[in-house]
């Protein structure tokens, strides 16, 4: 009886291996998948930065090699929040103020897109008439839109504030209203069946199905947002990446100006994260 009564215990007592792997040995795997992925954008970086060295590193070149750029704007990579007052500030505090521009601009364009959307996405009447005319506004440059802006305005914030505005509204507005428009038939004869009209119609049936496409227009128009202020303040001047890049010019700075753009373009990057992110959270993982 004893030896069955032992047998018994070998066979329900836990087996070590079978837990799954420690802790060490899942951080482990965690950090060599990490490295697995990064290791293309690793690789693609290095053998950029090589044929930059290689291509750049001549006498007779005009642009400086990564390690002149590195010799000559150290400084600025590693204390980008300095402030020695007036406009000698570091690349971060520029960043923070177009940031700042960018953020009220495409904010407000977010709103009126969205709903001038809705309202030609659901009315003939205001497609008919609406339409043509964002069709045609929608052409014209950013940046000419700063003259008209500054005469009205009389100051750079609001000018650059509107630009960012008129930048990033089309986009909104035109993915919105094909987003209504493309609501499935199935979802209409639904809400019909069960008689739901006026804002729960619009907020359980038409939001819900528009907006994936309301959250690509809000990609696109984070995007010219921020290369529409980096263009407008290089014109209207003050604390601003595009001031900076344009004052770098001047100075014949040619590496603060490569660097300047690296930041922009990792920004940039991280903006157009921020808004995807929002949207597939907000989505359920269906927009683009």
């Amino acid at each position: 009886m004893s030896t069955t009564i032992d047998s018994v215990k070998v066979q329900n007592a836990p087996n070590p291996k079978a837990s799954g792997p420690g802790p060490a040995a899942r951080i482990g795997s965690a950090l060599w998948n990490a490295l697995r992925n990064a290791a293309p954008l690793l690789v693609m970086l290095v053998l950029i930065f090589a044929i930059w060295q290689i291509a750049a590193g001549g006498a007779k070149s005009s642009l400086p090699p990564p390690t002149t750029i590195w010799a000559q704007s150290h400084d600025l990579i590693l204390h980008p929040f300095y402030d020695h007052g007036g406009l000698d500030k570091g690349l971060g505090l520029h960043l923070f103020a177009s940031l700042k521009r960018v953020f009220l601009g495409f904010t407000l364009a977010a709103i009126a897109g969205v709903a001038l959307g809705m309202l030609v996405g659901t009315s003939m009447i205001a497609m008919r008439g609406l339409d043509p005319i964002f069709q045609v506004l929608r052409t014209v440059p950013p940046l000419a839109w700063l003259p008209l802006s500054l005469a009205a305005f009389r100051e750079a914030q609001p000018s650059a504030i509107f630009v960012i505005f008129i930048t990033a509204i089309w986009p909104v507005i035109i993915n919105t209203a094909v987003g209504v428009r493309n609501v499935p038939q199935d979802y209409r004869n639904v809400a019909r069946v069960i008689q739901l009209r006026g804002l729960g119609y619009f907020t359980k049936i038409v939001l819900p199905s528009a907006a994936p496409y309301i959250f690509t227009g809000l990609r696109i128009g984070i995007g010219l947002s921020w290369l529409a202020i980096v263009a407008a303040e290089m014109l209207i001047g003050g604390v601003g990446i595009g001031f900076f890049i344009w004052d770098a010019w001047n100075s014949s700075n040619i590496s603060d100006i490569v660097v300047a753009l690296i930041y922009v373009g990792v920004v940039g990057f991280f903006l157009d994260r921020l808004v995807a992110m929002a949207g597939n959270f907000i989505t359920k993982g269906t927009s683009a």
